[in-house]
């Protein structure tokens, strides 16, 4: 696929940039304002916490198994139908969700929208890497993390004004207007570019192998199987997901265009990349229990427990943003391993419980601020410059499984430690110091990349 690059400050600019943006922030809206609407749910429907439970495990599975096959649609037929075909997705499934007449509807809805969500962040991250240079590419992918990360703050309190204004239909009625707005806008604005002669037969075999291994590993992680049915599932689920990678590996190889270029992870660079991805949405999965910290360290009222997270959530911001505007500057590996510096402070400084709320409030700051740096783009830019250019696409999407993942396991993970490490905060505490330990194992394995990326030596020479 050429490349052909856009001059920052030009009306294109603005305008794909307008595209890209207000996509990607619809997305993360709807990712993060599915827990307000859930007691709407629960009321409506009349259902219970298994059932609803669906409605969380239909977009994650739905968008961890879309995300690969849309990527690899994007590098075969170009970047534009592709992030219009998901964006046309996740407003239907807007609209079957606001429709429902029955809760399975709502569970399908919120499937349809997973698999549009799966294409546009990926993407978008692509046509970046297509159409700017290399000198612009960062900041553009830092200001893409900003939004997201503006978008999954904002979600909770929007979807709030919403039900208590209107009620939650409106929620996802609302994205319909902005979606005709993306596309039509989109229509004019995103680049055209296709690979050129023949293209190779898609990679079904591949797709469907990928979506089985991804159901395993959530059905495992997540044991929602084991709580719907009431059976212990996940030692079986496990092994079909031991099973079924090599399965999928053996045949990635032998495929004539694969899914997931089995090559890729031949790059050092790139395989590391993706482990610091994982590590990366770990750290960003294991904000969600700090509030339970507050709650059980500190007497924080329930119902007041998000609030003390919003010096975290204002620092996060600040080091999205901050991170794309230094990522030439300073190079993709310096921002990485100061975003896991902070991550490893942070968290280590939150399981201290014996310095009072106030210390738990400066604690959470470098927390929100390593986030911000980690998701910023600069691991988004290594797989751009590391990956083969016909996979720009797919490298882009496996950053976004690789984040998924990573923050299905903290869930899991700091549950499980804290039900370990004993009754309330104290086991929180334990599970704590051992995020921090993983961030400060992420932090050591980042001295592995390379200083500086091919583009930015580029650019200096």
């Amino acid at each position: 696929m050429s490349s052909a690059s856009i001059p920052a400050g030009t009306p294109a600019y603005r305008r794909l940039m307008t595209v890209l943006f207000i996509g990607v922030f619809m997305s993360a809206l709807d990712t993060a304002i599915i827990a307000p609407v859930i007691p709407a749910l629960r009321e409506v429907f009349q259902i219970d916490n298994r059932q609803v439970g669906l409605v969380m495990i239909a977009f994650i599975l739905s968008s961890l198994s879309s995300t690969a096959p849309l990527a690899s649609l994007g590098d075969r037929y170009g970047r534009r139908p592709i992030y219009m075909i998901s964006i046309t997705l996740f407003a239907l499934g807007s609209l079957v969700i606001a429709l429902a007449p029955s809760f399975w509807m709502v569970v399908l809805g919120r499937a349809i929208q997973g698999i549009g969500g799966g294409g546009i962040i990926p993407t978008a991250s692509a046509v970046i890497a297509d159409a700017l240079p290399p000198k612009e590419r960062g900041r553009a992918l830092g200001l893409i993390g900003a939004t997201y990360g503006m978008a999954f703050v904002l979600g909770p309190p929007l979807a709030g004004l919403v039900m208590v204004t209107l009620n939650w239909h409106w929620i996802f009625l609302a994205n319909l207007p902005i979606a005709a707005y993306v596309l039509y806008l989109g229509a004019r604005a995103l680049p055209s570019q296709r690979p050129e002669g023949p293209l190779p037969p898609l990679d079904w075999r591949g797709i469907v192998i990928l979506v089985l291994l991804l159901a395993a590993l959530v059905a495992t992680v997540t044991q929602i199987l084991d709580d719907m049915m009431g059976l212990t599932l996940w030692p079986y689920t496990l092994v079909a997901m031991v099973l079924l990678l090599p399965l999928f590996i053996w045949v990635e190889k032998r495929a004539r265009q694969p899914l997931v270029p089995v090559s890729m992870f031949a790059n050092r660079q790139l395989s590391l990349t993706y482990f610091l991805t994982l590590g990366a949405g770990f750290g960003m999965g294991s904000v969600v229990f700090l509030t339970s910290i507050a709650t059980l360290a500190y007497g924080v009222a329930r119902e007041n427990a998000g609030f003390v997270l919003l010096p975290m959530v204002v620092c996060s911001i600040i080091g999205s943003m901050g991170a794309g505007r230094l990522l030439n500057r300073l190079g993709a590996r310096t921002l990485i391993i100061a975003g896991f510096a902070l991550l490893s402070i942070g968290y280590g400084a939150s399981a201290l419980t014996g310095f009072g709320l106030w210390g738990f409030l400066l604690a959470t700051m470098p927390v929100g601020m390593g986030v911000g740096v980690v998701v910023s783009g600069a691991l988004r830019t290594i797989a751009i410059e590391e990956a083969p250019l016909a996979f720009r696409g797919t490298a882009q999407g496996l950053i976004n499984i690789f984040t998924s993942v990573g923050t299905l396991l903290s869930a899991a993970a700091i549950g499980a430690l804290a039900d370990f490490g004993g009754e309330g905060a104290q086991g929180f505490s334990m599970a704590y110091e051992v995020v921090a330990g993983l961030m400060v194992l992420m932090l050591l394995l980042t001295l592995g990349l390379r200083k500086h990326t091919p583009a930015l030596e580029t650019q200096k020479a």
